[in-house]
Order: structure tokens, then sequence, then C-alpha cells
């Protein structure tokens, strides 16, 4: 196949790459050339911003068998894509996210399921880290219904994917990593409050691997699938996988997280996935219909432990330079 992929050459677009190219398909990168990447002259690379005019200009009299696009982050990101892409190519694949159904009214009170994503959504916050957030799902609802339109008005063979956290061995926003660090000082690891109940993430290379398997399936057009994992432990019981996986004896201290703050002390910069902004998704579709598995999650935390050992980083992730204000906090929770 002809495979056109726009954006992530960082993360899951990367290993995405990776499978395309060892499946012997034909691959060329849209995207700005600020992050270099070890494909040679093995992918065709077109150098530009999607969201200026270069992105029509580039593509100008291109066609492709499919496109997965990674960069994708508003209605008129999704307008474009089906503009320039109608009638030119053979299977357009959106990532998407399960932030989507965060900033519905209500939330879902259970896993999130496709259906779930129509409905009413919440007002936009003041500021603050809920802004941000808010304007991420909100931004990727757009994409969704510009290409959901195209499907209807068009015909335009989009397929929308949503994913809950990815963790991953690239992860450059270096969550996991955030405890790994921790864990493997022995001190103890504090867990602000604020993390939903259970959590269902992804890991980065399942996701690539799902994309390059449904590249072209025409049951998938005009629909959104969910991508997750099938486990669904507390973060508590997340962190004491990999804690195990790793041999640590370090001791899990919950806090809250104005005792965080009153230490000087970011909140996530210390626990990334305390927050409510994770989204808990239900793959019974993407599994039953596509007939996806996901790796076992102790398996792949296995991996990222791995890697992260073999290949630690040069230095630790921001935040880490607190430590020992971390353990200050942590004796006189135990004081």
């Amino acid at each position: 196949m002809r495979v056109l992929v726009i954006g992530g050459t960082r993360f899951v677009g990367y290993l995405f790459t990776w499978r395309l190219l060892a499946q012997g398909h034909r691959v060329t990168l849209l995207h700005r050339g600020t992050m270099p990447d070890p494909f040679g002259d093995r992918v065709e690379r077109l150098r530009g911003d999607r969201t200026g005019p270069e992105f029509a200009r580039l593509l100008a009299g291109r066609d492709f068998d499919a496109s997965v696009d990674f960069a994708a982050y508003s209605g008129e990101d999704g307008r474009q894509a089906a503009q320039v892409l109608a009638g030119r190519v053979g299977h357009h694949v959106h990532v998407s996210t399960g932030q989507v159904y965060l900033v519905r009214v209500p939330r879902p009170a259970l896993a999130a399921r496709e259906e779930d994503y129509e409905g009413p959504v919440m007002p936009r916050p003041a500021g603050g880290p809920d802004l941000a957030e808010w304007e991420y799902g909100m931004g990727k609802r757009a994409c969704e219904d510009a290409l959901a339109e195209a499907f209807e008005r068009l015909r335009f063979p989009a397929t929308r994917i949503r994913v809950p956290m990815v963790n991953g061995e690239r992860d450059y926003f270096r969550r996991l990593e955030t405890y790994l660090w921790r864990l493997l000082d022995g001190g103890p690891l504090l867990l602000p409050d604020g993390a939903p109940p259970r959590t269902r993430h992804v890991h980065g290379d399942e996701v690539a691997r799902f994309l390059a398997g449904i590249l072209g399936r025409p049951a998938t057009f005009g629909r959104a699938f969910n991508l997750a994992q099938e486990e669904t432990p507390s973060l508590p019981e997340l962190i004491a996988k990999l804690r195990a996986i790793v041999g640590s004896r370090s001791e899990l201290v919950p806090v809250a997280p104005d005792a965080v703050e009153r230490a000087g002390l970011d909140p996530l910069a210390l626990s990334p996935l305390s927050t409510p902004w994770m989204s808990f998704v239900d793959p019974t579709r993407a599994r039953d219909e596509l007939g996806f598995r996901h790796l076992p999650l102790e398996a792949y935390l296995g991996r990222i432990a791995a890697s992260f050992l073999a290949h630690p980083p040069l230095a630790p992730p921001p935040g880490y330079e607190l430590r020992q204000r971390e353990l200050e906090l942590a004796a006189a929770l135990h004081a």
C-alpha cells in the first residue's frame, strides 16, 4: 500500500511507520521536520505545517491507498483533510482521544462506549489546567465531527480511533518514567488524590499494530472505535505492579493535593496520572468486531521498565529535583 502518515514521528507514529515499512508498504511522511528520524531513504518526506496552505500544496496531484493523521486537533484540521484527500485516498484514519467523552455533560458513569459520544458538552472552564484539557477534548470532537460530516455528505472513507492515556517506551511526556525514577531510589512515592477510581490505558505499540491492521477495511469507514487494554486497575494498583516488576520496596503514600502544594510541589509533576482528566473507555467494539486483543498490562509494563533500565535517560524528568521535599512530606505524614 501507499500510505501517507501525517505528523507523529515521535511516539506512536514512529512505531507505526516501522510497522508499515516492515510490512512492505511505501510510506510518505508529512510533518514539520523538527524531529530527526532513522528511516533514511526508506520513506518519502514532505515538510510543512499541516495547518497551513502548504498542506494542500504538498499533496496536490498525489493519491494514496491510506492516510493516518496523528496531528489533527481542530475542526479545521478535519475539514482540510477531507477537502484535500477526498477522491485521492482509499482510507483515512484519524487518531483521536478518549477525552472526547470527558467534556460530555454528564460524563459516562461507566467505561465510555462509542455511542456515549453524542450529547451536550460542558461549558468552557474559566482557566487553569481544566481549560487546556477542555480545549484539547473539544478540538478533537470538532475534528471528529468534521470527518463524520464528510463521510455522510461525501462518503469520505474516514475512521476515528479513540485512545485513552498512551503508555510506552517512547513516551516523550515521561509519565511512567516519573514513577520509575522514584521507585528505583527506594524512597516513598507520593500519590496525590484526584485520579479516577479505575484506570484503563493503552500501549503505544499496540496502537501502532491496530492501525496497521485496519488500513483499507471498509467495515470501519465512517465509524469510531475505542482502543484500550482490558485491565482496569486503580492507580495505586497500577503503580504497585510497576513496583513489583522492578523489585522496589518503595511505600506508596496517598496524600491530598493541597498538602503537596503547601510543600511547594506540583501534584502532576510527581504523579502525572493523578488527574480527573484520564479517560476510561470500553474497547468491546474493536475486540468483538475487529478481533483486536491488547497485550496484557503486566507484559507491557515489563517492556517499559526493561527499556528504562537498559537505556536510562541522562537526566530525570522535571520535578525530580525536588525529590527531597517529597521525602520530607512523606516523613511528616507518618509523624
